[in-house]
């Protein structure tokens, strides 16, 4: 067996009545944990390779806790206060970045994106959604939509109020953890699997998803959608949204540069480069007809917006007279259309 692993976490979760997998918390998830704390842990869970998801229990975990002591301190101590846990545990071992097989793992594959171990689009997701059940997020943790009527009437019987904050494939990403450095002002509205980078401030109307986020500081006032990654110093508008684009594999991919401005109810289809600017109401598609302009404001040609994905210093923007949509660079428009013949 080999003792090398892409990915290492020791979880306590929500299951069920019949044991199925609802949720799982991973406190601190690994990234190409070391070759000594896996020949450690191995032989107690039984582990022989593979991708695996594997239950133990509270005497495993303090087995695991003596196994790793000297060895890994953090892990220790996260195993010992599991050996305490009320609730099932599980510890998933990635040998590699595959296809997702089981809700742990898929899990696990969040974590690694809102612990900033690993950045969007640089996870295999493929197959999460199946894997995902839509749960019931309530104040008593995740409940089964099946089991969700006799909970609320126990609740009830006891004087007490189940209260359901959202029914939702996606828990929010501060239940499981919370980045340093950043200001969410409201929670509900960034989904586990999030990446909120340092610096980051996401107002009350923005909205992050899973496999997107931003590289921060930046600020969010608009909608960050799954595959679009903001870069440092970007302002996204109130009301605005990015519309991913399909790239080879069906993975959507789009990134928006440093620096960047896109208006409130403006939205993109294509890759920005840095220091772009979309103005307020304008939605850019990649097949969207641009009018180039140079400095003097004269047309030098009429592209696809997709030309223009990844160059920086853009301003997009509709003439109020024609409706046309309009590019104007800060460089001569001419380079800028020589670059792109040179590229093609």
């Amino acid at each position: 067996m080999s003792t090398s692993l892409f990915s290492l976490a020791f979880g306590v979760g929500t299951q069920n009545r019949q044991g199925a997998w609802l949720e799982v918390f991973y406190a601190q998830p690994l990234l190409k944990p070391s070759a000594e704390l896996v020949a450690a842990i191995a032989p107690i869970l039984g582990y022989e390779g593979g991708n695996q998801a594997i239950a133990f229990s509270n005497a495993q975990a303090a087995q695991l806790a003596d196994a790793v002591k000297g060895i890994d301190a953090v892990q220790n101590a996260l195993l010992t206060r599991l050996a305490e846990s009320n609730k099932p545990l599980v510890v998933t071992l990635l040998a590699e970045d595959a296809a997702l097989t089981s809700t742990p793992e898929a899990y696990l594959k969040l974590h690694l994106l809102s612990h900033r171990l690993v950045k969007p689009h640089g996870l295999n997701l493929a197959g999460i959604f199946p894997l995902l059940p839509n749960v019931a997020w309530t104040s008593q943790g995740a409940v089964d939509l099946n089991e969700l009527a006799g909970q609320q009437l126990e609740a009830r019987l006891k004087g007490e109020l189940l209260e359901v904050f959202s029914v939702d494939k996606f828990p929010k990403m501060t239940d499981y953890v919370v980045p340093a450095g950043v200001r969410i002002a409201d929670s509900a509205r960034v989904r586990l699997g999030a990446y909120i980078g340092e610096g980051t401030t996401i107002m009350h109307e923005g909205f992050v998803n899973f496999n997107a986020g931003t590289e921060g500081p930046g600020m969010i006032e608009g909608r960050v959608s799954a595959g679009v990654f903001v870069g440092k110093g970007s302002d996204l508008g109130g009301g605005c949204s990015t519309m991913g684009t399909l790239s080879g594999g069906g993975n959507i991919v789009i990134k928006v540069g440093e620096g960047c401005l896109i208006g409130a109810n403006a939205g993109i289809g294509i890759p920005l480069g840095d220091r772009n600017t979309v103005e307020s109401g304008l939605y850019v598609t990649a097949g969207t007809k641009v009018a180039l302009l140079d400095e003097q404001n004269q047309l030098v040609k009429v592209v696809k917006a997709r030309d223009l994905a990844g160059q920086p210093d853009l301003l997009f923007r509709r003439n109020s007279v024609t409706g046309a949509v309009e590019c104007k660079t800060h460089k001569s428009a001419i380079e800028l259309n020589e670059a792109l013949h040179a590229h093609n």
